[in-house]
């Protein structure tokens, strides 16, 4: 049930967050269900979970998950506005996966059976390192769009998307650290993105600009952390 679980989960996260360029977001926003870009990201949705549970005896699983992907969607589009953007993804996300595990219990054979034999951990790790990429560098940036700080670093200049990549090595880099058991080295990148950062929060002389940065740093920890216990957590059971 778990296996199936987080191979649901993975094809969600592929489809969500790698999938869909943000070109389709805005079209689904403006057309709503008139978007060709909506049908065509179900599609994309429907033949991810076939390829990762390749059997077809899944089929009506699959297309149940479609059709709640397509409803909680369409749901979405109807219902959010520009100021409660945030509020939405957020219930979407949280829908998404509530589906996924109901509708998996409804059709397993062991219904709620929830005792972890999970014969494949890559499975589990391939999940972990994939949430902690893009999914979370737009969970962060849903959670940041309520405050324009574009104002405070209209004059510095830096290198395109620099700023997401850093946090997704940063954070990729604490699962593995914890993951292995050097927590010391944890700290110590959290030492090391400290001192680099003094110096521009030093020339900036900008308070938002620092509770800015303390504020995503420790978002950005704090998830990397929490997705590393949870793995071993889980990881113990296999």
């Amino acid at each position: 049930m778990i296996v199936l679980l987080l191979k649901l989960s993975l094809a969600h996260l592929i489809g969500d967050f790698f999938l869909q360029p943000l070109k389709w977001v805005k079209d689904k926003e403006e057309k709503k269900l008139k978007s060709i870009w909506l049908y065509v990201h179900i599609a994309i949705h429907i033949a991810l979970m076939f390829l990762m549970l390749w059997d077809t005896s899944y089929t009506l699983l699959i297309l149940s998950i479609g059709v709640s992907h397509f409803i909680i969607d369409a749901l979405k589009l109807i219902l959010q506005k520009k100021k409660t953007k945030r509020f939405y993804f957020f219930t979407d996300q949280l829908l998404h996966f509530t589906s996924i595990v109901g509708i998996a219990a409804v059709f397993s054979e062991n219904n709620f059976d929830f005792t972890f034999t999970i014969s494949n951990p890559l499975i589990l790790l391939i999940f972990c390192l994939a949430f902690l990429t893009q999914p979370t560098s737009i969970i962060m940036k849903t959670i940041f769009s309520k405050w324009n700080i574009a104002k405070l670093t209209k004059n510095n200049e830096s290198l395109k998307d620099a700023g997401q990549y850093i946090g997704v090595l940063e954070r990729l880099l604490v699962f593995i650290f914890i993951i292995v058991g050097q927590w010391e080295a944890v700290g110590f990148l959290i030492t090391a993105k400290s001192v680099f950062r003094f110096g521009d929060l030093t020339a900036s002389k900008e308070r938002k600009l620092t509770e800015y940065i303390l504020i995503g740093t420790l978002i950005s920890f704090g998830i990397a952390i929490i997705t590393s216990l949870l793995y071993l957590n889980l990881i113990n059971y296999v």
